[in-house]
């Protein structure tokens, strides 16, 4: 029976190591953007979801929709219950099978431009990273990337606020701004998450004047993850170059397709209180789970649409969620 045995364990083990090798890369050389139809998606699961009520199972896909609600004025919205939403596939109403609001641990990348145009900005940036820091979740893990001339993951996963901030001492803004890499790197670094819930939080100056990979390769790859992707852009009243005005329009984009927010400041004070706001929103998120139809995997494009349903009388409210998915294929 022993040497039945062998070869299963051998095999084991060899996948093991695999895994393990694929998951310790970091360089951007190793990143790639794969094709549409060559994706595993994320978005529809097997899986068993972990609240304070205790551990919802399911043994068939379900798609997780983060919902932010704001009044006009974006003070976050808490107190909602499942009746409040409707939830829509491709204008289908869809059953909400899970609901919870429970402040979840999240799993959070920050991607901080330390680019030469950050100079004067970069003191404000390292204490809106403190601000959000402070206002998180105890139970968060973080990972740091900063960029310039290339991006560079300098702090892994890491439940250590301190270990966070003690990189920030050392970042000297020089060099150009390759936004795209950044973000297609932490991308690739978020497969190390622990928690399901995931987010990314940009802080950015500029546009993108040095990257490999193009806004396309970064919204088609975005699209494809079950990911939250916030960005502060903070941009200079005059801006003399091509991307620095296109900067707030592009970070914008990227964070509508999925559902999170998008600052844009003309003074680099307000940073440590909009980083802490984005801190305070993932702790009070709504998660709506519902199961597609199955008869319905082709791989494509499906959108989702978030309506609220509330009691007159109420002040009008914003809903802030993903746009949609890309469906399991068979």
């Amino acid at each position: 029976m022993s040497q039945l045995l062998k070869p299963t364990w051998f095999v084991a083990l060899l996948w093991l190591f695999i895994c393990f090798r694929a998951d310790a890369q970091s360089d951007l050389n190793a990143v790639h953007v794969t094709p549409r139809g060559d994706v595993k998606q994320p978005n529809a699961y097997q899986s068993s979801i972990k609240t304070d009520k205790g551990v919802i199972r399911t043994t068939v896909e379900l798609v997780l929709v983060p919902v932010t609600v704001m009044d006009e004025s974006n003070r976050i919205v808490t107190g909602l219950e499942q009746q409040n939403f409707q939830l829509y596939e491709d204008k289908h109403p869809q059953p909400i099978r899970h609901f919870w609001k429970e402040d979840v641990p999240v799993s959070v990348g920050i991607v901080l431009d330390v680019s030469g145009s950050m100079n004067t900005k970069i003191e404000r940036a390292r204490d809106a990273v403190g601000a959000m820091l402070k206002a998180s979740n105890p139970q968060d893990e973080f990972f740091l990337i900063t960029f310039a001339d290339q991006p560079a993951l300098v702090q892994d996963f890491t439940p250590s606020v301190d270990d966070i901030q003690s990189h920030l001492l050392f970042t000297t803004p020089k060099g150009r701004t390759c936004l795209m890499d950044a973000i297609v790197l932490a991308v690739s670094n978020m497969r190390k998450a622990r928690y399901q819930r995931k987010a990314l939080v940009i802080v950015s100056d500029g546009g993108d004047n040095r990257s490999r990979y193009t806004e396309k390769d970064v919204k088609s790859l975005i699209k494809e993850q079950d990911l939250l992707v916030y960005s502060i852009g903070v941009f200079d009243r005059e801006c003399r170059s091509q991307e620095a005005r296109l900067g707030p329009e592009l970070l914008a984009e990227i964070s509508s397709l999925t559902g999170a927010s998008a600052y844009t400041l003309d003074n680099p004070n307000y940073l440590p209180a909009i980083a802490g706001h984005i801190a305070t929103e993932l702790r009070h998120q709504y998660i709506l789970g519902y199961s597609p139809d199955g008869s319905r995997r082709d791989g494509r494009w499906r959108k989702i649409k978030v309506r609220l349903a509330v009691p007159h009388g109420l002040p009008p409210l914003h809903v802030q969620a993903r746009t949609g998915y890309y469906s399991t294929a068979y």
